[in-house]
Protein backbone atom coordinates (compact mmCIF):
# COMPACT_ATOMS: atom_id res chain seq x y z
CA UNK A 1 0.00 0.00 0.00
CA UNK A 2 2.85 2.79 1.17
CA UNK A 3 4.70 1.75 -2.43
CA UNK A 4 1.21 2.39 -4.15
CA UNK A 5 0.80 5.56 -2.53
CA UNK A 6 4.21 6.54 -3.33
CA UNK A 7 4.26 5.70 -6.91
CA UNK A 8 0.67 7.91 -6.86
CA UNK A 9 2.27 10.49 -6.00
CA UNK A 10 5.56 10.48 -8.49
CA UNK A 11 2.96 10.27 -10.82
CA UNK A 12 1.17 12.90 -10.10
CA UNK A 13 4.30 15.37 -9.64
CA UNK A 14 5.10 13.87 -13.56
CA UNK A 15 1.85 14.20 -14.75
CA UNK A 16 2.31 18.22 -12.95
CA UNK A 17 5.78 18.84 -14.81
CA UNK A 18 3.99 17.47 -17.95
CA UNK A 19 1.47 20.23 -17.72
CA UNK A 20 3.75 22.95 -16.73
CA UNK A 21 6.02 22.04 -19.80
CA UNK A 22 2.68 21.90 -22.29
CA UNK A 23 2.05 25.93 -20.74
CA UNK A 24 5.57 27.09 -21.16
CA UNK A 25 5.42 25.00 -25.18
CA UNK A 26 1.90 27.04 -25.72
CA UNK A 27 3.63 30.70 -24.66
CA UNK A 28 6.80 29.46 -26.77
CA UNK A 29 4.33 28.58 -30.03
CA UNK A 30 2.65 31.96 -28.97
CA UNK A 31 5.52 33.92 -29.36
CA UNK A 32 6.93 32.28 -32.15
CA UNK A 33 2.99 33.05 -34.07
CA UNK A 34 3.85 36.43 -33.22
CA UNK A 35 6.79 36.24 -35.20
CA UNK A 36 5.52 34.25 -38.20
CA UNK A 37 2.78 37.28 -38.55
CA UNK A 38 5.53 40.00 -38.15
CA UNK A 39 7.19 37.69 -41.39
CA UNK A 40 4.31 37.74 -43.06
CA UNK A 41 3.45 41.47 -42.52
CA UNK A 42 6.59 42.18 -44.09
CA UNK A 43 6.54 39.92 -46.86
CA UNK A 44 2.96 41.04 -47.82
CA UNK A 45 4.61 44.41 -48.01
CA UNK A 46 7.40 43.51 -50.07
CA UNK A 47 5.33 41.55 -52.61
CA UNK A 48 6.85 38.35 -51.44
CA UNK A 49 5.35 35.13 -51.24
CA UNK A 50 4.67 33.61 -47.59
CA UNK A 51 5.48 30.58 -48.13
CA UNK A 52 9.23 29.58 -48.36
CA UNK A 53 9.70 25.77 -48.36
CA UNK A 54 13.63 26.33 -49.25
CA UNK A 55 14.16 28.15 -45.35
CA UNK A 56 11.67 25.61 -43.70
CA UNK A 57 14.07 22.86 -45.19
CA UNK A 58 17.16 24.69 -43.79
CA UNK A 59 15.22 25.01 -40.35
CA UNK A 60 14.43 20.84 -40.43
CA UNK A 61 17.83 20.12 -40.91
CA UNK A 62 19.32 22.21 -38.16
CA UNK A 63 17.15 21.01 -35.80
CA UNK A 64 17.43 17.35 -36.94
CA UNK A 65 21.37 17.81 -36.23
CA UNK A 66 20.65 18.89 -32.67
CA UNK A 67 20.77 16.16 -29.99
CA UNK A 68 17.01 15.32 -29.11
CA UNK A 69 17.30 12.76 -26.43
CA UNK A 70 14.30 10.63 -27.07
CA UNK A 71 13.37 12.55 -30.41
CA UNK A 72 14.98 10.80 -33.41
CA UNK A 73 15.03 12.84 -36.83
CA UNK A 74 11.78 11.46 -37.52
CA UNK A 75 10.03 12.70 -34.72
CA UNK A 76 11.79 15.92 -34.88
CA UNK A 77 10.47 16.06 -38.33
CA UNK A 78 6.69 14.81 -37.25
CA UNK A 79 6.74 17.88 -34.32
CA UNK A 80 8.20 20.86 -36.33
CA UNK A 81 6.91 19.88 -40.15
CA UNK A 82 2.87 20.45 -38.17
CA UNK A 83 4.17 23.30 -36.63
CA UNK A 84 5.42 24.82 -40.25
CA UNK A 85 2.02 23.39 -41.82
CA UNK A 86 0.45 25.61 -39.19
CA UNK A 87 2.41 28.04 -39.26
CA UNK A 88 1.29 28.74 -43.02
CA UNK A 89 -2.19 28.57 -41.50
CA UNK A 90 -1.62 31.74 -39.26
CA UNK A 91 0.25 33.57 -42.16
CA UNK A 92 -2.56 33.05 -44.86
CA UNK A 93 -5.73 34.30 -42.00
CA UNK A 94 -3.02 37.27 -41.63
CA UNK A 95 -3.34 38.18 -45.17
CA UNK A 96 -7.38 37.19 -45.79
CA UNK A 97 -7.91 39.47 -42.31
CA UNK A 98 -5.71 42.34 -44.05
CA UNK A 99 -7.57 42.64 -47.14
CA UNK A 100 -9.55 46.01 -47.63
CA UNK A 101 -12.39 43.80 -49.40
CA UNK A 102 -13.06 41.78 -46.09
CA UNK A 103 -14.08 44.85 -43.84
CA UNK A 104 -17.46 44.89 -42.42
CA UNK A 105 -17.97 48.53 -42.62
CA UNK A 106 -17.53 49.00 -46.63
CA UNK A 107 -21.35 49.44 -47.24
CA UNK A 108 -23.43 50.76 -44.22
CA UNK A 109 -27.03 50.37 -43.62
CA UNK A 110 -28.38 52.52 -46.41
CA UNK A 111 -26.42 50.68 -49.22
CA UNK A 112 -24.25 51.32 -51.75
CA UNK A 113 -25.86 54.20 -54.30
CA UNK A 114 -26.35 54.77 -57.84
CA UNK A 115 -28.19 57.36 -59.14
CA UNK A 116 -31.16 57.01 -56.83
CA UNK A 117 -30.82 52.95 -56.13
CA UNK A 118 -29.46 51.92 -52.75
CA UNK A 119 -28.01 48.51 -53.52
CA UNK A 120 -27.97 46.10 -50.52
CA UNK A 121 -29.74 48.23 -48.36
CA UNK A 122 -32.17 45.63 -47.58
CA UNK A 123 -34.58 46.05 -50.37
CA UNK A 124 -33.57 43.61 -53.66
CA UNK A 125 -32.77 45.89 -56.46
CA UNK A 126 -33.11 45.24 -60.69
CA UNK A 127 -30.78 45.37 -63.24
CA UNK A 128 -32.65 45.10 -66.19
CA UNK A 129 -32.49 45.66 -69.82
CA UNK A 130 -31.17 44.37 -73.41
CA UNK A 131 -28.28 42.46 -74.15
CA UNK A 132 -27.08 45.07 -76.54
CA UNK A 133 -28.34 48.53 -77.22
CA UNK A 134 -29.71 48.26 -80.81
CA UNK A 135 -31.80 51.44 -81.34
CA UNK A 136 -33.84 54.62 -80.16
CA UNK A 137 -37.28 52.61 -80.49
CA UNK A 138 -35.88 49.30 -78.82
CA UNK A 139 -34.16 51.25 -75.63
CA UNK A 140 -37.29 53.69 -75.34
CA UNK A 141 -39.62 50.70 -75.28
CA UNK A 142 -37.50 48.84 -72.76
CA UNK A 143 -36.65 51.88 -70.41
CA UNK A 144 -40.34 53.11 -70.24
CA UNK A 145 -41.68 49.57 -69.38
CA UNK A 146 -38.66 49.47 -66.37
CA UNK A 147 -39.43 52.90 -65.44
CA UNK A 148 -42.92 51.91 -64.95
CA UNK A 149 -42.63 49.33 -62.43
CA UNK A 150 -42.58 50.04 -58.19
CA UNK A 151 -39.51 48.09 -58.02
CA UNK A 152 -35.70 50.09 -58.29
CA UNK A 153 -33.89 49.79 -61.33
CA UNK A 154 -30.90 50.24 -63.02
CA UNK A 155 -30.90 50.03 -66.96
CA UNK A 156 -28.39 47.80 -68.27
CA UNK A 157 -27.23 47.39 -71.87
CA UNK A 158 -24.19 46.83 -73.40
CA UNK A 159 -22.32 49.17 -76.57
CA UNK A 160 -19.32 47.40 -76.32
CA UNK A 161 -20.09 43.62 -76.77
CA UNK A 162 -17.02 41.22 -75.88
CA UNK A 163 -18.39 38.25 -78.15
CA UNK A 164 -17.58 34.99 -78.51
CA UNK A 165 -17.36 34.81 -82.29
CA UNK A 166 -16.02 37.21 -83.97
CA UNK A 167 -18.36 37.99 -86.32
CA UNK A 168 -20.82 38.27 -84.66
CA UNK A 169 -22.84 42.30 -83.23
CA UNK A 170 -20.66 43.69 -80.87
CA UNK A 171 -22.33 47.09 -80.14
CA UNK A 172 -22.64 50.11 -81.47
CA UNK A 173 -20.00 51.63 -79.22
CA UNK A 174 -20.14 55.20 -78.16
CA UNK A 175 -23.53 55.89 -80.05
CA UNK A 176 -24.79 53.16 -77.66
CA UNK A 177 -23.32 54.52 -75.23
CA UNK A 178 -25.23 58.03 -75.86
CA UNK A 179 -28.13 56.23 -76.44
CA UNK A 180 -28.32 54.50 -73.40
CA UNK A 181 -27.67 57.55 -71.16
CA UNK A 182 -30.01 59.70 -72.93
CA UNK A 183 -32.96 56.60 -72.65
CA UNK A 184 -31.88 56.24 -69.00
CA UNK A 185 -31.83 60.21 -68.00
CA UNK A 186 -35.45 60.50 -69.95
CA UNK A 187 -37.09 57.93 -68.16
CA UNK A 188 -34.84 58.45 -64.40
CA UNK A 189 -33.00 55.23 -64.61
CA UNK A 190 -29.11 54.91 -63.42
CA UNK A 191 -27.39 52.89 -66.57
CA UNK A 192 -24.44 50.86 -66.24
CA UNK A 193 -22.81 49.03 -69.23
CA UNK A 194 -19.39 47.28 -69.84
CA UNK A 195 -16.16 48.18 -69.62
CA UNK A 196 -13.68 46.23 -71.94
CA UNK A 197 -10.58 47.84 -71.40
CA UNK A 198 -8.33 50.68 -69.92
CA UNK A 199 -8.27 52.29 -73.42
CA UNK A 200 -11.89 52.78 -73.55
CA UNK A 201 -12.37 53.49 -69.72
CA UNK A 202 -12.68 57.42 -69.85
CA UNK A 203 -15.31 56.88 -72.62
CA UNK A 204 -17.40 54.43 -71.07
CA UNK A 205 -16.76 56.45 -67.87
CA UNK A 206 -18.16 59.66 -68.88
CA UNK A 207 -21.96 58.33 -70.14
CA UNK A 208 -22.54 55.74 -67.28
CA UNK A 209 -23.24 55.69 -64.18
CA UNK A 210 -21.85 51.73 -63.11
CA UNK A 211 -19.11 50.58 -64.93
CA UNK A 212 -19.68 46.53 -65.67
CA UNK A 213 -16.80 44.34 -65.62
CA UNK A 214 -17.42 41.24 -67.28
CA UNK A 215 -16.58 37.79 -66.81
CA UNK A 216 -13.98 37.56 -69.19
CA UNK A 217 -12.49 40.43 -67.83
CA UNK A 218 -13.11 39.61 -63.89
CA UNK A 219 -8.96 38.55 -64.38
CA UNK A 220 -7.97 41.70 -66.30
CA UNK A 221 -5.66 42.77 -63.81
CA UNK A 222 -4.91 46.41 -65.61
CA UNK A 223 -8.34 47.25 -65.69
CA UNK A 224 -9.46 46.83 -62.07
CA UNK A 225 -6.26 49.01 -61.16
CA UNK A 226 -7.67 51.66 -63.45
CA UNK A 227 -11.09 50.89 -61.92
CA UNK A 228 -9.83 51.46 -58.71
CA UNK A 229 -8.95 55.22 -59.76
CA UNK A 230 -12.53 56.10 -61.55
CA UNK A 231 -15.19 57.73 -59.08
CA UNK A 232 -18.11 55.54 -60.27
CA UNK A 233 -19.59 52.82 -58.61
CA UNK A 234 -18.25 48.81 -60.01
CA UNK A 235 -20.18 45.72 -60.73
CA UNK A 236 -17.55 42.93 -60.89
CA UNK A 237 -18.84 39.63 -62.49
CA UNK A 238 -17.58 36.09 -61.50
CA UNK A 239 -15.79 34.45 -64.20
CA UNK A 240 -17.58 31.51 -65.15
CA UNK A 241 -13.91 29.73 -64.00
CA UNK A 242 -12.88 31.29 -60.69
CA UNK A 243 -13.41 30.77 -57.43
CA UNK A 244 -14.97 32.69 -54.91
CA UNK A 245 -11.78 33.58 -53.16
CA UNK A 246 -10.29 35.02 -56.99
CA UNK A 247 -13.64 37.00 -57.05
CA UNK A 248 -12.53 38.83 -53.94
CA UNK A 249 -8.75 39.09 -54.86
CA UNK A 250 -10.33 41.01 -58.05
CA UNK A 251 -12.42 43.16 -55.87
CA UNK A 252 -9.45 43.98 -53.62
CA UNK A 253 -7.69 44.98 -56.75
CA UNK A 254 -10.45 47.64 -57.46
CA UNK A 255 -10.28 48.65 -53.41
CA UNK A 256 -6.57 48.79 -52.85
CA UNK A 257 -6.33 51.31 -55.98
CA UNK A 258 -8.81 54.14 -54.13
CA UNK A 259 -12.39 52.53 -55.37
CA UNK A 260 -14.16 51.07 -52.09
CA UNK A 261 -17.93 50.81 -54.29
CA UNK A 262 -17.74 47.55 -55.44
CA UNK A 263 -21.23 45.14 -56.18
CA UNK A 264 -20.20 41.61 -56.56
CA UNK A 265 -22.15 39.36 -59.54
CA UNK A 266 -22.87 35.97 -59.51
CA UNK A 267 -22.97 34.77 -63.18
CA UNK A 268 -22.92 31.03 -63.27
CA UNK A 269 -19.79 29.20 -63.72
CA UNK A 270 -19.28 26.07 -66.38
CA UNK A 271 -19.71 22.53 -65.43
CA UNK A 272 -20.39 19.77 -67.06
CA UNK A 273 -24.06 20.15 -66.99
CA UNK A 274 -25.86 21.14 -70.48
CA UNK A 275 -29.46 22.04 -69.08
CA UNK A 276 -28.17 25.68 -68.45
CA UNK A 277 -26.15 28.09 -70.07
CA UNK A 278 -23.67 27.95 -67.03
CA UNK A 279 -24.24 26.35 -63.37
CA UNK A 280 -25.69 29.06 -61.33
CA UNK A 281 -23.88 28.98 -58.00
CA UNK A 282 -26.61 29.60 -55.20
CA UNK A 283 -23.88 28.80 -52.68
CA UNK A 284 -21.86 31.56 -53.67
CA UNK A 285 -24.58 34.34 -52.22
CA UNK A 286 -24.08 33.18 -48.64
CA UNK A 287 -20.54 32.19 -48.89
CA UNK A 288 -19.92 36.11 -50.04
CA UNK A 289 -22.27 37.51 -47.73
CA UNK A 290 -19.92 35.93 -45.29
CA UNK A 291 -16.56 37.15 -46.40
CA UNK A 292 -17.42 40.38 -47.21
CA UNK A 293 -19.76 43.47 -46.91
CA UNK A 294 -19.79 44.60 -50.68
CA UNK A 295 -23.74 43.85 -51.63
CA UNK A 296 -23.93 40.77 -54.22
CA UNK A 297 -26.18 39.89 -57.04
CA UNK A 298 -27.05 37.31 -59.40
CA UNK A 299 -27.22 37.52 -62.88
CA UNK A 300 -29.84 35.10 -64.02
CA UNK A 301 -29.65 35.43 -67.90
CA UNK A 302 -26.15 34.37 -68.28
CA UNK A 303 -26.61 31.95 -65.43
CA UNK A 304 -29.19 29.64 -66.75
CA UNK A 305 -29.35 30.69 -70.86
CA UNK A 306 -33.31 30.14 -70.68
CA UNK A 307 -36.30 32.00 -70.12
CA UNK A 308 -38.53 29.29 -68.04
CA UNK A 309 -36.58 28.92 -64.93
CA UNK A 310 -35.67 32.28 -64.34
CA UNK A 311 -38.81 33.08 -61.73
CA UNK A 312 -37.87 30.01 -59.42
CA UNK A 313 -34.28 30.38 -59.58
CA UNK A 314 -34.81 34.20 -58.95
CA UNK A 315 -36.51 33.14 -55.85
CA UNK A 316 -33.69 30.86 -54.55
CA UNK A 317 -31.28 33.87 -55.35
CA UNK A 318 -33.73 36.14 -53.35
CA UNK A 319 -33.83 33.77 -50.43
CA UNK A 320 -29.98 33.01 -50.30
CA UNK A 321 -29.43 36.88 -49.62
CA UNK A 322 -29.15 38.59 -52.74
CA UNK A 323 -29.08 42.15 -53.10
CA UNK A 324 -30.45 42.12 -56.39
CA UNK A 325 -31.01 40.21 -59.85
CA UNK A 326 -30.09 41.13 -63.42
CA UNK A 327 -32.22 39.98 -66.33
CA UNK A 328 -31.71 40.67 -70.00
CA UNK A 329 -34.98 42.39 -71.17
CA UNK A 330 -36.01 43.36 -74.99
CA UNK A 331 -39.22 43.91 -76.34
CA UNK A 332 -38.74 41.57 -79.28
CA UNK A 333 -35.72 38.96 -78.17
CA UNK A 334 -36.72 36.94 -80.79
CA UNK A 335 -35.18 39.97 -83.18
CA UNK A 336 -32.28 40.66 -80.60
CA UNK A 337 -29.19 40.95 -81.97
CA UNK A 338 -27.38 39.28 -79.42
CA UNK A 339 -28.72 36.41 -77.18
CA UNK A 340 -31.75 36.59 -77.81
CA UNK A 341 -32.28 33.38 -76.94
CA UNK A 342 -32.18 34.33 -72.72
CA UNK A 343 -33.73 37.64 -72.97
CA UNK A 344 -37.20 38.26 -71.44
CA UNK A 345 -39.94 40.15 -73.87
CA UNK A 346 -41.97 43.08 -71.61
CA UNK A 347 -44.84 41.23 -70.50
CA UNK A 348 -42.43 38.15 -69.03
CA UNK A 349 -40.72 40.79 -66.82
CA UNK A 350 -43.72 42.46 -65.54
CA UNK A 351 -44.77 38.66 -64.55
CA UNK A 352 -40.85 38.05 -63.10
CA UNK A 353 -41.23 41.22 -60.66
CA UNK A 354 -44.38 40.39 -59.47
CA UNK A 355 -43.36 36.68 -58.70
CA UNK A 356 -40.62 37.42 -57.19
CA UNK A 357 -42.68 40.35 -54.73
CA UNK A 358 -39.39 42.43 -54.81
CA UNK A 359 -42.36 46.09 -55.27
CA UNK A 360 -43.74 44.74 -51.48
CA UNK A 361 -40.71 43.30 -50.10
CA UNK A 362 -40.09 44.32 -46.58
CA UNK A 363 -36.69 45.81 -45.67
CA UNK A 364 -34.56 42.91 -44.44
CA UNK A 365 -31.07 42.75 -43.10
CA UNK A 366 -28.80 41.74 -45.49
CA UNK A 367 -26.65 38.86 -44.55
CA UNK A 368 -23.19 39.35 -42.44
CA UNK A 369 -23.84 42.74 -41.46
Amino acid sequence: MTRAKGTDRDLKGLRAEIDRLNVGLLDLLKERADVVVAIARLKQAQGLDGHDPGREEEMLQALQARPSGAFGPFEIAEVFKTIFRTSLGVQEKTRKDALKVRRRDLVGPEGLKVGNVAIGAGRPVMFAGPCAVEDEEQMEQVAAHLASLPVPTLLRGGAFKPRTNPYSFQGLREEGLKLLQRVGRRHGLATVTEVLDVATLPLVAEYCDMLQVGARNMYNTELLKALGAIDKPVLLKRSFSATLEELLLSAEYILSHGNERVVLCERGIRTFERATRNTLDISAVPILKLETSLPVIVDLSHALGRRDIVLPCGRAALAAGADGIMVEVHMAPDRALSDGFQQLDLPAYAALVEGLGISRTPVRTPHGR
